[in-house]
């Protein structure tokens, strides 16, 4: 398949507001909420090369739109 992910999905369950705090400060952070997550795991595993990932401020997206999904 041409369009195939190279990776399976993987549910969790996750309050919905706190998803919602989640994609917009991840916008904030020019990111998206998958590559956010990801590159926490990499630095939680201390995964060689992985850096610490980086919060934004809370004002740099308390008040924005929140992203799709």
């Amino acid at each position: 398949m041409p369009n195939a992910p190279k990776t399976p999905t993987r549910p969790i369950r996750v309050d919905l507001d706190e998803w919602a705090e989640f994609g917009k400060a991840a916008t904030a952070m020019g990111t998206d909420r998958s590559a956010a997550i990801r590159a926490f795991m990499a630095w939680y595993i201390s995964k060689p090369g992985a850096k610490r990932v980086q919060r934004p401020d809370r004002e740099a997206w308390a008040d924005k739109p929140t992203p799709d999904a």
